[in-house]
C-alpha cells in the first residue's frame, strides 16, 4: 500500500489547512445530538420521545436548509452565507437553554434551516482545491477526519453535561460553532475552481435540469441508504449491549467501530483503482445483516462489525466523490447541499426503523432491518449501469445545447496530466467529443477543469 497519493494531496496548496479546520469545526456539530437529548430529558424533565421530537425538528430543518445554503453559496459566495448562518447559530445556542419545550421545538427547526453547513462547505472546497485524479484520496482523508470528529464530539459533550451542566454544554457548542464560522470566514476557502471563478458572468449560469438528473438522484439515494445502515447499526449496538447488561462497553464498541471505518477509509484511498459505489453500499448492507445474530455472545460483536465498519468511510467518500463529478462547479454548492440532506434523511430513517425492529423482535432484528433495506436500495441502483462511470470535463458553461464529452469505460487508461500521481484514480477520464447521451447512462457532463473534492457524512 502506497502513501504517496495521500502525501501529494496534502501537499496541494490549502488542502492541509482545510482538513485541520474541517476536523475541528465538525466536533461541536457531532456533539449536538447527545447534548440536546440530555437537555430535554434532564433539564426540561421530558421523556425520550420528546427529546426525539426535538432531534427530528433539527434534522428536518437541516435537510431543508442544506440545498438552500448551498444555492446561496453558488449565487452570492461563501462569506455572505457564513455570516448569516454563524449569526443564527449564535442566536439559537445562546437562547436555547432558557427556552420552553415548545419554543425549543420551533427553534430547533429554524436553527436547522440556518445551521452552519461545515460538512458541505469542506467537501465543496476540496472539489475546488484538488485535481480530479486525486479527489478519491482527498475525500477518503475527509471521511477519516469526520470519524475522528465523531469520536471526539459526543464524549466531550457528555463530559461537559455531567461534570458541569447541560446549559454549559449547549453554550460551549454555540461558542465553538461561532468560532468555526469565523475561522471559515477568515480562511475563505475557494468553493469553485479557478476556471469557474474567472469565467465570464454569462458562462456561470447553470440550469438545474442540467445536473439534477436520475443519475444524480441515484447517488443521493445511495448516500441516504448508507446513513440508514449506519444509524441503525448505532442503535443496534446500544440495544444489544444494554440487553446483555454491558452498558459500560457501549463507548468501547462504538470506538472500535469508528476505528474500523478509519482503517477502511485509509485503505480505500490508497487503492490503485476505485471501487464502485453500488458495490460498497451492497457490501456495507450485507455485512450489517448478520452483525447481531450472536445474541448474548456480545463479545463477538467486536468481530462481526469489522467488515461493515471498514466500509463506512469508503461508502460515504465514494458518494461525495461522484456528486462532485456529476455537477458543474457553479452549481456544486446546491448539489453538495442535496448530498448532505440525503445523509441527514438517511439518519432520520435508520434509527426509527431499527428501533421498530428491535421493539418487535430483538437487537439482531435492528441490524437485519437496516441492512436489508440498504441491500434492496443497492440492488435497485444496479439498474443504473454506469452509476460510477466518470464524466469527462468540458467547459464551465453547461447551458450550451449538448455536452462536449462522453464517459469512458472504467477499464480504459485514464488520461492524466504530466504532474499527476501514477497511482491516480482510474475514474479520471479523457476528453473526447460525442453526442448527448441518455441521462441514465451519463447525465449532464461535469463542466469545468479536471479537478474535484468528496464526501461525507455525514453522519
Amino acid at each position: 500500500m502506497r502513501l504517496d497519493p495521500y502525501r501529494r494531496v496534502l501537499a496541494l496548496p490549502g488542502v492541509r489547512a482545510l482538513m485541520v479546520l474541517g476536523l475541528l469545526a465538525r466536533i461541536p456539530i457531532t456533539a449536538i445530538g447527545v447534548t440536546m437529548t440530555l437537555h430535554v430529558a434532564q433539564d426540561l424533565h421530558r421523556g425520550w420521545g420528546a427529546a426525539g421530537l426535538v432531534g427530528a425538528a433539527l434534522t428536518v430543518g437541516t435537510a431543508l436548509g442544506g440545498p438552500l445554503n448551498g444555492r446561496f453559496v453558488d449565487r452570492r459566495g461563501l462569506r455572505p452565507m457564513l455570516l448569516v448562518t454563524t449569526v443564527a447559530e449564535a442566536a439559537f445556542w445562546s437562547a436555547a437553554p432558557f427556552l420552553s419545550y415548545s419554543a425549543l421545538l420551533v427553534g430547533a427547526f429554524v436553527a436547522g434551516v440556518f445551521s452552519l453547513p461545515v460538512f458541505s462547505v469542506i467537501r465543496q472546497s476540496l472539489a475546488a482545491l484538488v485535481p480530479a485524479e486525486q479527489r478519491r484520496q482527498a475525500y477518503a482523508l475527509d471521511s477519516m477526519s469526520v470519524e475522528l470528529s465523531f469520536m471526539a464530539g459526543p464524549p466531550l459533550a457528555v463530559l461537559l453535561a455531567s461534570a458541569l451542566s447541560g446549559r454549559v454544554a449547549m453554550w460551549s457548542i454555540g461558542a465553538t460553532l461561532v468560532l468555526a464560522g469565523a475561522a471559515l470566514y477568515l480562511a475563505n476557502p475557494p468553493v469553485h475552481e479557478a476556471s469557474a471563478e474567472s469565467a465570464a458572468p454569462g458562462a456561470a449560469a447553470v440550469r438545474r435540469r442540467d445536473w439534477l438528473t436520475p443519475r444524480f438522484l441515484a447517488v443521493c439515494a445511495a448516500a441516504a441508504a448508507t446513513t440508514v445502515v449506519l444509524a441503525g447499526t448505532d442503535l443496534g449496538i446500544v440495544a444489544m449491549l444494554r440487553n446483555a447488561g454491558q452498558v459500560g462497553l457501549i463507548g468501547a464498541l462504538l470506538a472500535a467501530w469508528g476505528i474500523y471505518s478509519l482503517v477502511g477509509g485509509f485503505v480505500y484511498g490508497a487503492l490503485p483503482r476505485a471501487v464502485p459505489l453500488v458495490a460498497l453500499l451492497g457490501g456495507l448492507s450485507v455485512f450489517t445483516v448478520p452483525a447481531g445474530v450472536f445474541g448474548d455472545a456480545w463479545p463477538l460483536l467486536f468481530l462481526t462489525l469489522l467488515p461493515a465498519g471498514a466500509l463506512c468511510a469508503p461508502t460515504l467518500s465514494a458518494s461525495a466523490d461522484l456528486i462532485s463529478r456529476l455537477v458543474p462547479a457553479p452549481a456544486r454548492g446546491e448539489a453538495m447541499g442535496w448530498h448532505g440532506s440525503s445523509l441527514t434523511v438517511g439518519l432520520a430513517i435508520g434509527s426509527p426503523l431499527a428501533g421498530w425492529a428491535i421493539d418487535h423482535g430483538s437487537p439482531s432484528w435492528g441490524f437485519a432491518a437496516v441492512g436489508t433495506l440498504g441491500a434492496v436500495i443497492a440492488a435497485s441502483l444496479l439498474t443504473f449501469r454506469h452509476l460510477d462511470r466518470p464524466l469527462t470535463p468540458a467547459t464551465e458553461a453547461p447551458t450550451t445545447a449538448s455536452p462536449d464529452a462522453s464517459p469512458v469505460s472504467p477499464d480504459a487508461s485514464p488520461a492524466v496530466s504530466p504532474g499527476a500521481s501514477p497511482a491516480a484514480s482510474p475514474t479520471t477520464t479523457a476528453t473526447t467529443t460525442a453526442p448527448a447521451v441518455s441521462p441514465l447512462a451519463a447525465p449532464a457532463v461535469t463542466p469545468g477543469t479536471a479537478t474535484l473534492g468528496t464526501a461525507t457524512t455525514a453522519a
